[in-house]
């Protein structure tokens, strides 16, 4: 089964398609299991602040670099979602390490625009299996760090992810007041 996640983010029209894998429940709690292909991301990452005082300006970034602040000047569309990667500590607070990548429109996924930032960066990503849950609301590390322990008790002490890092994952401007979507994705191991 396919499934497409239509874009809402600043009114952009690229989808992002995924192979779901399945939809699992467990002590009522519901995630799915969904295979992305590889793609080409563009990427800017900081050290040193929080999620919530960098998430931000690195998100804006990104979009300003697909809006157009490339050495082509071209405006590609934007595409969801963001990912933000994080990496968690043992007692599950996030390290003030963190990287955002938006994935480069389909159309430019050959030959992306050269971004002017320096900061920004292109990263050809593998594909890659993810277990996803699901949540609404305005969403800072508070939230993502709960929805992620949440998700960890779901899937208990054997399931085969990866436990250094994982994905906080947005799909709506930050404007958008109501019927907000926001994930939480752990990678799954490769077999």
């Amino acid at each position: 089964m396919f499934g497409m996640i239509k874009n809402s983010l600043f009114g952009g029209n690229e989808e992002t398609e995924f192979k779901l894998l399945s939809t699992e429940t467990k002590d009522g709690v519901s995630y799915e299991v969904r295979r992305y292909d590889n793609a080409k991301y563009a990427t800017v990452s900081s050290e040193g602040r929080t999620f919530d005082q960098v998430s931000g300006e690195l998100v804006r970034k990104l979009l300003m670099y697909i809006g157009g602040s490339n050495e082509q000047e071209e405006a590609m569309g934007n595409t969801a979602p963001i990912l933000i990667t994080v990496f968690p500590r043992d007692d599950g607070a996030m390290m003030r390490r963190v990287v955002v990548a938006i994935r480069v429109p389909q159309r430019y996924q050959i030959c992306p625009p050269t971004p002017t930032d320096s900061m920004i960066k292109i990263e050809d990503r593998p594909g890659m299996t993810v277990y996803s849950l699901q949540f609404g609301g305005f969403a800072g590390e508070t939230e993502y760090r709960a929805e992620a322990l949440r998700l960890t008790r779901t899937l208990g002490e054997t399931a085969p992810y990866q436990r250094k890092q994982y994905f906080c994952v947005s799909y709506d401007p930050p404007l958008k007041p109501y019927g907000r979507r926001n994930e939480v994705w752990f990678i799954q191991e490769e077999p």
